[in-house]
């Protein structure tokens, strides 16, 4: 791989805004590149894998899992250069080049035409329990992640945490565990009110205005046995058993490409960029899309993330090419699929003989 190549758009980010970014603009016969800090594609849904997806148009229920394979099978489809562990840490713009240089961690050099944001909450790192020792039950049975709901079968779990995350996960595990407990430190839940109904309808214990003072281990220090829960409203302190406990307590996130680059990227609240519904920043040939994109109108969901990808791509082309057309041609008169559409009806067509 050659990192001075110039490519027309180099993509940062590789969830579900960063794969249909690079699908589109493969589309629109640019020469793409997509760089992501993770070791694998993906983005957030690599939280939820095992999470069913409803709301994203004409798809019938998936699970994220699947949904990452169908999304990187798309992003594919035009052989875009794929960079993984390479963690961005400048974007600048030297005026007398008018290209973007993009530079990793680990020094290297992205040169491009155009850039398109696609970083989501940023690099995402769990908010740990702040308690000492804790780390040490982190490869047995204290969880930040749940990569596989059978993990907690038949089990007696403790959930940390009030919002929709530790509530969905509270939900998804009930069926599945032995039982199921959530300690929030307030009398309120960040969470979808639908959600919360039913948990309190469920067999699910809720632990409200109660914090965490002590996680009790096994002989061997190695496992959490049960947790020291202090009611905060009464005072009272009980110990609860438990197999596995679970932090949801969010995410920290990492910006620090965006917020110290010498472009001066304008930002709402300090996180989100401040663009348009075309998916345009304050920089001439910078593009951002999904969660990390802020205008009026933003449909913050997986399906929005897919238009704001769409719209960065036709900007960005344009910006290459003010003579090009507005928008891509749909797929289904699109040339660039021509041959691709070709093999796919000699498949169908010997399957149904």
């Amino acid at each position: 791989m050659n990192h001075n190549e110039i490519y027309d758009v180099t993509i940062i980010g590789g969830g579900p805004a960063g794969l249909f970014s690079t699908f589109y603009s493969g589309m629109r016969a640019m020469k793409t590149k997509l760089i992501d800090f993770q070791p694998q594609l993906g983005g957030k849904v690599n939280v939820y894998p095992e999470k069913i997806i409803w709301d994203i148009g004409a798809l019938t229920p998936v699970t994220g899992e699947k949904l990452m394979e169908q999304m990187i099978e798309q992003a594919s489809t035009f052989d875009p250069e794929i960079v993984l562990n390479e963690k961005i840490i400048k974007v600048e713009k030297p005026s007398e080049e008018q290209l973007f240089i993009l530079t990793a961690a680990n020094g290297n050099k992205h040169i491009s035409k155009t850039v398109i944001l696609a970083v989501g909450g940023g690099i995402l790192k769990p908010i740990k329990l702040n308690m000492q020792g804790a780390d040490r039950f982190e490869v047995t049975n204290l969880h930040y992640v749940i990569q596989s709901l059978n993990k907690f079968k038949n089990k007696d779990v403790m959930i940390l945490g009030g919002g929709n995350a530790a509530i969905d996960w509270a939900v998804e595990l009930e069926p599945v565990a032995k039982s199921v407990k959530i300690v929030h430190r307030r009398d309120q839940f960040d969470c979808h009110e639908s959600q919360l109904t039913h948990v309190k309808k469920s067999t699910i214990q809720i632990h409200s205005e109660s914090t965490v003072k002590q996680l009790v281990s096994t002989q061997d220090n190695t496992k959490i046995n049960s947790v020291l829960v202090k009611n905060n409203k009464t005072g009272k302190s009980s110990q609860i058993k438990v197999d596995d406990v679970i932090i949801s307590y969010g995410f920290e996130r990492e910006l620090s490409f965006i917020k110290d680059s010498p472009l001066d990227i304008e930002l709402i609240n300090d996180y989100f960029i401040n663009g348009t519904a075309k998916s345009q920043t304050s920089i001439d040939g910078l593009f951002a899309a999904g969660d990390i994109l802020a205008f009026d109108g933003k449909v913050h969901l997986i399906a929005g993330a897919f238009t704001d990808a769409t719209n960065a791509v036709n900007q960005a082309k344009h910006y290459l090419d003010p003579s090009s057309t507005a928008t891509g041609r749909v797929s289904s008169h699109n040339s660039r699929f021509e041959e691709k559409n070709k093999k796919i009806r000699s498949h169908l067509y010997v399957n149904n003989s």
